[in-house]
């Protein structure tokens, strides 16, 4: 399986996996969002909501219009993006549901249990004396037993078996906050996909739910005329 992984898809599937690689879901949770008006994003309830993951198709349109704001971002560069950000690229097949949950994590304050891959591969990778790069990080998940057994079981529900079609166009991203470097106090909303170069600005955020939700609206939906996506959340467990 070290080439390709079956996909991850639904909310159950991306908790079962976090319960198994070590995030203690009895602070953290994760949400359905059932549609991207302010009424029903009021309905989610981990809120202050702390990481949005998207699942959507990823169609030619799409595809296009990622990778030209990847030429803007390289010719123009991002002065308000956080240095400190953690990213790691995907190379291994259908691995960007891991690769978000990945990015949401170590990008935020929850809590990871000691002793499990989640806080094992944190150290490998981020550790002070040797900060691995997001390439360096892609080849550690290619070669590490951590996540890969976690991301088959979740993806097949908790059976033991595999799903026999592992083809799929459906990708995951992650959104966090960054604080602003520029401005003290404030922060920015990032989007983050090992499919891309690294993480990309979207610009100042006060509230992540709805920023997320805007930029979805209006990057992803108004440029396919799709509507076949979800989203996720994850922030404080509630009772």
């Amino acid at each position: 399986m070290a080439g390709k992984w079956a996909p991850l898809e639904s909310n159950p599937e991306v908790t079962l996996w976090a319960a198994r690689v070590g995030l203690a879901t009895k602070r953290t949770a994760f949400s359905d969002v059932y549609g991207l008006d302010d009424e029903l994003l009021a309905m989610v309830p981990n809120q202050p909501v702390e990481a949005v993951l998207l699942v959507f198709p990823l169609t030619d349109e799409i595809d296009k219009q990622r990778k030209q704001t990847d030429k803007d971002v390289e010719a123009n560069g991002q002065p308000s993006l956080d240095p400190t950000i953690y990213f790691i690229k995907q190379t291994i097949s259908n691995a960007c549901g891991t690769i978000a949950l990945l990015h949401s994590i170590y990008n935020t304050n929850v809590t990871i249990k000691p002793g499990t891959p989640l806080q094992k591969f944190q150290l490998a990778t981020i550790a002070i004396w040797k900060e691995q790069t997001p390439e360096e990080r892609a080849k550690l998940l290619e070669t590490t037993d951590l996540f890969a057994a976690a991301h088959a079981e979740a993806a097949s529900g908790g059976q033991s078996s595999l799903p026999p079609n592992l083809d799929t166009r459906e990708h995951f991203v992650a959104f966090v906050q960054a604080p602003d470097p520029n401005e003290d106090g404030k922060h920015r909303l990032i989007e983050l996909d090992g499919r891309r170069n690294g993480p990309l600005d979207l610009g100042p955020s006060e509230d992540l739910l709805k920023d997320a939700a805007k930029v979805i609206k209006e990057l992803y939906i108004g440029n396919s005329g799709l509507e076949t996506f979800s989203m996720i959340t994850m922030g404080p467990a509630w009772e």
